[in-house]
């Protein structure tokens, strides 16, 4: 069984209650013919993050977050190795989800909806071995994991950037089925908001969108610069008016919802989208209901509205194929990275607790602290 020297223990950031994280030392478990250990190259942050540091989405603790590992491959069993398509030294994209392969919906392609799926970061750490997240120097990969090659010689910190980027494909483009003609308007100028610009631009998208807040006015430079035709201040400009103008009065053939917590972009969807055309949803709403959602607009307008949940192999691969190009100025996107016993600082600095401090993009690098 292929492996590099190890240490008896790994630094992991543990949740033990909402809003709190405490740094300890774990015990790096054995692993069989069929699973691995991951060493931490980077751990992305991003909404779900803070949801889950503040107790919104209720998972059990004690437990270690992080479900954006990149990492090289520590120790492999050989079924592994040979199953995955890698091998110690390897630099690997973890997949969020874990699926059991053989239920309905794993058989029809539908493995992100597996009935027992499983998230990583959200497993606690009272089921053996414990390391399920990447808010540590190791992690564990079970043997269900979907892992990526991806090139050891990008920066971690740009090379994490698969999941966002992932997001920008399955929601913006693949799901709607966005291609060359298509006019996109995209609710959210965060860094999955903007990993759907980069997305639609690879496709051929004639024209996209971007909406945001008056606070979010570098993020909205940024969209431009990645490709958006127009950006729209929600807060000193008539959205809906301007939409019209910029689409000849029709509508947009794709409104993706990357807005987190606030409801009333999807009541707003259904003004924007053409006749016929298509509405993703992929923020969460801290599960609120949705005020003065008019359905009678759905019909009328022949409207299909698509849920997203997480990203599926086909995103990841496209998402890494851009970033291996290095034809996308990426960089630019990437504003904060913190070592492992700074986790709850980069939570807060993305949530906007930290003032002064305007986070797009950020990791944790095990080591800089």
């Amino acid at each position: 069984m292929p492996s590099i020297a190890l240490p008896s223990k790994t630094l992991a950031m543990v949740q033990t209650a909402p809003r709190k994280l405490e740094a300890q030392d774990l015990p790096i478990p054995e692993i069989g013919d069929a699973d691995a250990l991951l060493r931490i190259d980077a751990c992305g942050i991003c909404g779900s993050d803070y949801e889950q540091f503040a107790g919104v989405l209720k998972t059990p603790m004690p437990v270690i977050p992080g479900h954006e590992p990149l990492g090289t491959i520590a120790k492999i069993g050989d079924g592994a190795a040979k199953r995955w398509g890698v091998d110690v030294g390897d630099r690997v994209a973890v997949e969020t989800m874990l699926s059991c392969r053989f239920c309905p919906e794993c058989l029809a392609g539908r493995y992100h909806l597996c009935r027992s799926r499983r998230i990583y970061s959200y497993l606690p750490l009272s089921e053996p071995p414990g390391l399920w997240g990447s808010y540590s120097e190791y992690m564990y990969l079970d043997p269900n994991s979907i892992v990526h090659k991806i090139d050891p010689a990008l920066p971690p910190e740009i090379a994490v950037m698969f999941n966002p980027l992932g997001a920008g494909f399955r929601w913006a483009v693949e799901i709607p089925r966005t291609g060359p003609g298509d006019t996109v308007l995209i609710l959210g100028p965060g860094q999955r908001g903007l990993a759907c610009v980069l997305a639609c631009r690879q496709v051929g998208a004639d024209r996209v969108i971007v909406t945001g807040l008056a606070a979010d006015a570098r993020k909205l430079d940024l969209a431009r610069e990645f490709g958006a035709d127009h950006t729209i201040d929600v807060q000193n400009e008539n959205t809906k008016q301007r939409v019209r103008e910029l689409t000849d009065g029709r509508g947009a053939d794709v409104v993706v919802d990357v807005s987190s917590y606030s409801t009333e972009p999807v009541t707003e969807a259904l003004d924007y989208v053409a006749p016929g055309g298509t509405i993703v949803l992929a923020g969460v709403k801290g599960f609120k209901p949705i005020p003065n959602f008019i359905s009678d607009k759905i019909v009328l307008k022949e409207i299909s509205i698509r849920g997203a949940i997480g990203v599926t192999s086909t995103g990841y691969a496209s998402a890494i194929r851009m970033i291996e190009s290095r034809r996308v100025p990426l960089e630019k996107m990437h504003t904060h990275e913190f070592g492992l016993r700074d986790a709850e600082l980069a939570i807060r600095t993305l949530a906007r607790e930290v003032p002064g401090e305007e986070s797009i993009h950020s990791c944790l690098i095990p080591g800089r602290d």
